[in-house]
């Protein structure tokens, strides 16, 4: 069983994995202001609410947005399981090509959600991630990441709307009645999920335009599972993508 921890700006996302089947997820906020010493206190904690201790793990991979907290949770993650973490990065085998101007500037979140798109859905992909950002990123059919867009993520836009004007309520991220709302409230949530599925379905079309071929698209993220069922363009929602890609580069570098 592997301990594998994605660190966004929000969220650090811990999963434990055995034989390729999450075992289970947890979520904490992402503080880079705690020691190693208290995110060890912290993970330990987490295994223990699943039954679990740090000896369980032959392993643990990690894939972080926040370098200067990386460190800091690899080291904890040692102290945890007792075993030195895989960190994603240059160097790292992934099976995929990174075809952008600069492949230091990628995510290692997006080159791992890729990983385990192209690994569970074969063919050229396009991957939707909605956490505290929302990257859209495409991998052609020939195993290359051919680059993708970054839009404020679905929080972040429903915090600036309420904070900015100021006859606007904060409000849930809810299903709205219809789209074209008769209320303050029911047309926000309609602005919010509409309008973003609907930015969703005209980035899909521009993506697929430009790949030139067909493309499963997959979804993931705190947010998607929001926003996907109104789409209108097929899309996938994994929820556990990111984590499944970590498995996935985990095994790549251990079989190394």
């Amino acid at each position: 069983m592997i301990l594998a921890i994605d660190v966004g700006n929000s969220n650090i996302v811990i999963g434990a994995i055995h034989d390729s089947q999450v075992q289970f997820v947890s979520r904490m906020a992402t503080e880079g202001c705690r020691t190693e010493d208290q995110y060890a206190i912290y993970f330990r904690e987490i295994l223990s609410l699943y039954q679990m201790n740090g000896s369980d793990f032959s392993g643990g991979i990690i894939s972080s947005v926040v370098p200067p907290v990386t460190n800091v949770i690899a080291k904890a993650v040692e102290k945890t399981i007792g075993k030195e973490p895989l960190i994603v990065g240059p160097g790292i085998k992934t099976g995929l090509n990174i075809t952008i101007d600069n492949p230091s500037q990628l995510g290692s979140d997006i080159v791992v959600d890729n990983v385990a798109a192209r690994h569970l859905y074969r063919g050229a992909v396009i991957v939707i991630d909605m956490g505290t950002a929302t990257t859209i990123s495409a991998t052609d059919e020939k195993g290359n990441i051919r680059g993708g867009a970054i839009a404020p993520g679905v929080g972040i836009s429903l915090n600036a709307l309420s904070q900015n004007a100021a006859q606007l309520q904060g409000i849930n991220l809810e299903n709205p009645k219809k789209v074209i709302g008769t209320n303050t409230v029911d047309s926000m949530k309609s602005g919010m999920v509409y309008g973003w599925a609907s930015m969703l379905d005209g980035m899909i079309e521009r993506f697929l335009e430009e790949l030139g071929t067909p493309a499963t698209v997959i979804a993931t993220g705190g947010h998607a599972k929001y926003i996907i069922p109104h789409c209108k363009q097929n899309i996938v929602y994994n929820e556990n993508l990111l984590l499944t890609g970590l498995d996935l580069v985990y095994q790549m570098n251990c079989k190394a």
